[in-house]
């Protein structure tokens, strides 16, 4: 069986926004979810000895809801350099310079990771 044709992407500005808006929306809900295992680790909690049991994984989870927040920053600092581009520049395409390119693709790869 042939191997299929290699589709051409074209990056555009709504396709990079559309792409943040997918990564934003899987650190909300990996927030949330890791905020719901603390939550509910921390209701387990009846003695101080539980809390030898119960830290490695509060510890987990707020690592979780740390780099969820960490890659919240990122993505603003994105749009924000996309907006001033777009302002900037009077054509509808735009291009993403190497610091864009690299910050997406660490996201991209963050992503993947977890």
């Amino acid at each position: 069986m042939p191997r299929p044709k290699k589709k051409k992407i074209e990056i555009n500005h709504d396709s990079v926004v559309s792409l943040l808006q997918e990564i934003y929306n899987e650190c909300v809900e990996q927030r949330n979810t890791a905020m719901r295992i603390q939550n509910k680790m921390i209701a387990l909690m009846k003695e101080a000895t539980d809390m030898t049991l119960i830290g490695p994984v509060l510890k987990e989870q707020q690592k979780i809801i740390d780099l969820a927040i960490d890659k919240k920053l990122q993505l603003s600092k994105i749009l924000t350099t996309m907006l001033q581009k777009n302002q900037q520049s009077d054509t509808s395409v735009e291009r993403l310079d190497g610091d864009l390119r690299d910050t997406i693709n660490q996201l991209l790869d963050k992503g993947v990771d977890q």
